[in-house]
């Protein structure tokens, strides 16, 4: 196949050589030409992967009409909170048929609504051309080749099988699934837990404390899940736990690495300023909250985690009120 992937991050590049190895085309749309020179001449992001060499199958352009040009998938990794402005600016090139492919985790601030939503309501795309990829997958092992699963989830399993072959790789093994939902919300949570755990490790906590934080947080993602209508059961596997435990538990990850910061004092801004990396639990925990206290979830997660981003609280502040909740049965 021919696949556009638009962002040239982290992720993005990753997932464009995962693709690579799977035997596709690969034209990425970088924002900055200097990325663009860099991977067309050197074979390699220097921005983001210096050192790793990119197969001849991955080409980079500026422009969008010729990332686009006979493309049968559109990949999409450009930052969540950016998605519906960019995609506004492409809308005129975009091909009316082919599936978008999210590797997004982030709920939009304002309208709180899921990438594929937002993606379906700039480009008119219905159910059966919007997908996800969600799991357990740090960029910078995935561009090692490190073994690694994920999931691909749409609402027609034929398309979701056709994506599903499209980045299956030497070293990624892709699942697939039906439930956009659950995978989308999944992703998006994790970020907020592995904040709420890195705050737990800067402050000097071991692992009792954190594995409880991520047990707790995966409860409360579930019952967020449930309530919008997605299988428990897809919380449970690569896209919910998988992504979970891979986030939280690794020093590669960015939100881990940003609430470890947060944990030892320091602000949301000073964090910012310190990093050209984006965590985006940070920008979207607001609106994961927002979510669910509008559909009446308890979420006290989120909630704290979203008061320390914000400066209202501090990383100490949020462990002692997690502890002095109120009592009650663990299933309920």
């Amino acid at each position: 196949m021919k696949v556009a992937v638009f962002g040239a991050g982290s992720w993005g590049t990753a997932f464009s050589l995962v693709l690579a190895d799977a035997g596709n085309e690969v034209t990425i749309w970088a924002r900055r030409e200097d990325v663009c020179e860099a991977i067309n001449g050197r074979h390699e992001n220097t921005e983001y992967h210096p050192g790793v060499e990119l197969p001849p199958a991955i080409g980079a352009t500026h422009d969008p009409e010729k990332a686009i040009a006979g493309a049968e998938a559109i990949v999409l990794a450009v930052p969540s909170q950016k998605l519906r402005e960019n995609l506004t600016a492409w809308k005129d090139v975009l091909p009316a048929d082919v599936p978008f492919v999210s590797l997004m985790k982030g709920v939009e601030l304002g309208s709180l609504k899921r990438v594929t939503e937002v993606i379906a309501e700039v480009t008119g795309a219905g159910p059966s051309r919007l997908a996800v990829v969600s799991g357990p997958n740090l960029s910078p092992e995935i561009i090692r080749r490190e073994p690694a699963a994920s999931v691909v989830a749409c609402a027609d399993e034929d398309v979701a099988h056709r994506l599903q072959a499209m980045c299956h790789s030497p070293a990624f093994r892709p699942y697939r699934s039906t439930d956009v939902l659950g995978c989308e919300l999944g992703g998006a949570y994790k970020n907020v837990v592995g904040l709420a755990v890195g705050m737990a490790a800067g402050l000097g906590f071991g692992d009792n404390t954190t594995a409880s934080v991520i047990t707790r947080g995966l409860a409360e993602t579930t019952r967020l899940a449930m309530k919008l209508g997605a299988d428990p059961l897809t919380l449970m596997g690569l896209a919910g736990l998988g992504d979970l435990v891979a986030t939280c538990s690794s020093p590669l990850s960015r939100n881990r690495s940003f609430g470890e910061k947060l944990g030892r004092g320091m602000t949301t801004e000073e964090i910012v300023a310190s990093t050209r990396q984006v965590a985006e639990g940070a920008k979207s925990c607001s609106s994961i909250f927002a979510l669910a206290r509008n559909n009446g979830v308890d979420a006290p997660i989120a909630e704290h985690v979203d008061a320390v981003v914000r400066g209202e609280i501090s990383a100490r502040d949020m462990m002692d009120a997690f502890i002095a909740r109120d009592t009650k049965a663990e299933i309920d």
